[in-house]
């Protein structure tokens, strides 16, 4: 029952790599699955902490998640989006949420693909949430989510793929 429960504040980060992909990570499997869920790959998302502004709570997630810190902001979505989690995935909060109504933003990430360390992220001093990561097409990512995302996501991909568009640089060196 999610009758008055309010949603948890967070944030979503859509990270893009010079062609225009976007980054997306690969939730960690449970103790004893051996082989990758194709409907459990996400962008990095968070809680937003007491007093801290939904910017720097992206930035701390991406890091926490990738350890990614090279970034250059793009694009933040003007309005929060929402989604009611299934009932079966509701314990994790002890009842307290509904689902999650998140604040997004696009970032181009900037560094090389050595910086992320999706298996000891934050300079290894916070617990990995991923398992595997890969660039993807954000008109995939609806398909890649679990279903109660999709709608999020769908959303997100509209608004941001066409502001991913490759960067300047990568665009100059392919025209020669």
């Amino acid at each position: 029952m999610t009758d008055g429960l309010p949603f948890r504040p967070c944030v979503g980060v859509a990270l893009v790599n010079s062609d225009g992909d976007v980054f997306i990570g690969h939730r960690k499997r449970k103790r004893g699955g051996e082989h990758l869920d194709a409907r459990a790959w996400q962008m990095p998302q968070g809680g937003i902490d007491e007093g801290e502004a939904p910017l720097e709570a992206a930035k701390r997630e991406l890091w926490e998640e990738t350890n990614i810190r090279s970034i250059e902001l793009i694009a933040e979505l003007p309005e929060w989006l929402s989604y009611d989690l299934p009932d079966e995935a509701r314990g994790r909060w002890a009842g307290r949420y509904r689902g999650q109504t998140q604040k997004w933003f696009l970032f181009r990430f900037i560094g090389r693909d050595t910086e992320i360390d999706v298996h000891h992220p934050a300079g290894g001093h916070h617990g990995a949430e991923f398992d595997d990561w890969r660039w993807e097409r954000f008109e995939h990512l609806p398909d890649v989510v679990v279903p109660f995302k999709r709608q999020v996501y769908e959303a997100v991909a509209a608004a941001f793929a066409p502001l991913a568009l490759p960067s300047c640089r990568n665009r100059e060196e392919s025209q020669g």
